[in-house]
């Protein structure tokens, strides 16, 4: 199978600029050629030296309907590339691309223009949510001067919660969420959660567990109960619209508790739970899992869902 790098993001985003930085890097000077597959006219020019030292060779594709498998087939026979990568059009529609059987996506990143990210996030989510969904990591450039990027990841972790966030300003990388910027005090032993309490604590700790360790969290969750859970477990949590009404995720993690087989599907309950970092084989690996110390029956909240937008 041929790895495949994908990189989205919408007209001048900073795919170009990402793109020939990597090719440009020693790591990136590998045996074999590189297929470079430029779905749209952006700034960033790649020049004859750059391309001969990475040893790429460089295909425009005009128009969506011209990126067909047929096509693609052609030019992995004409050159035989040992890797592709795909600068794609973000204005394509990223749920009908298709590749050959012989490539596979190896990594999927998308760029966003920090200063228009609102714009798109308003007037185009569903088109934004689908180049994020499936991406391993999304980076943020030209941040300066945005004093609020927490919300910004707020909202993308919301359509992608395992993707690798990274803001980027003239001077570097920045830290995107601060303490002082939570809903809530991290120096107090318990944590009383409200609606987007609860969906921020879920979201900061998948990338920050230590701030949550040792602490008392309470909150109005519903029950799930997955198949295949041992009977003392069930998870806890809230439904989030993650990119528009018909686009929803349940947020939660898997809860220790001794009553859970008595609970049932869909239940509201207050929860107070500790939290801990531990192997889960639905996680396929370590994460955030909750050792509930009370679970109570309580009314359905007047706002079900988190809206994080």
């Amino acid at each position: 199978m041929k790895p495949v790098f994908m990189i989205n993001g919408f007209l001048e985003s900073g795919k170009s600029e990402f793109i020939r930085y990597t090719l440009e890097q020693p790591y990136f000077q590998v045996r074999g050629k590189t297929l470079l597959l430029l779905c749209e006219e952006g700034e960033v020019e790649f020049g004859e030296a750059l391309l001969k030292s990475s040893r790429t060779i460089l295909e425009r594709i005009d128009g969506e309907e011209a990126f067909t498998v047929e096509k693609l087939s052609a030019l992995d026979k004409k050159y035989r590339p040992e890797r592709i990568v795909i600068e794609y059009n973000g204005m394509w529609n990223f749920k009908q691309m298709q590749l050959p059987r012989n490539w596979g996506i190896e990594q999927q990143i998308t760029t966003i223009d920090a200063s228009t990210f609102p714009m798109y996030y308003t007037n185009m989510r569903s088109l934004l949510a689908e180049m994020l969904r499936e991406s391993d990591m999304i980076i943020f450039n030209r941040c300066d001067g945005i004093g609020d990027l927490s919300s910004y990841k707020r909202n993308v972790k919301a359509i992608n919660q395992k993707a690798e966030i990274i803001f980027e300003d003239a001077n570097g990388e920045v830290n995107a969420m601060m303490e002082d910027e939570l809903p809530y005090d991290l120096e107090k032993d318990t944590l009383e959660l409200d609606e987007l309490g609860y969906g921020i604590f879920y979201l900061d700790a998948l990338d920050h567990a230590e701030r949550y360790q040792g602490k008392k969290m309470i909150f109005t969750a519903m029950v799930l109960k997955p198949g295949g859970f041992p009977a003392d477990y069930f998870v806890p949590g809230r439904m989030a619209m993650t990119c528009c009404a018909d686009d929803m995720a349940f947020l939660g993690f898997a809860c220790e508790y001794d009553g859970a087989d008595k609970l049932h599907e869909r239940d509201w309950v207050r929860v107070e739970a500790t939290m801990s970092w531990e192997y889960w084989a639905d996680y396929e690996g370590e994460g955030p899992v909750l050792h509930a110390l009370s679970v109570e029956p309580c009314a359905k909240p007047k706002k079900e869902i988190i809206d994080f937008s």
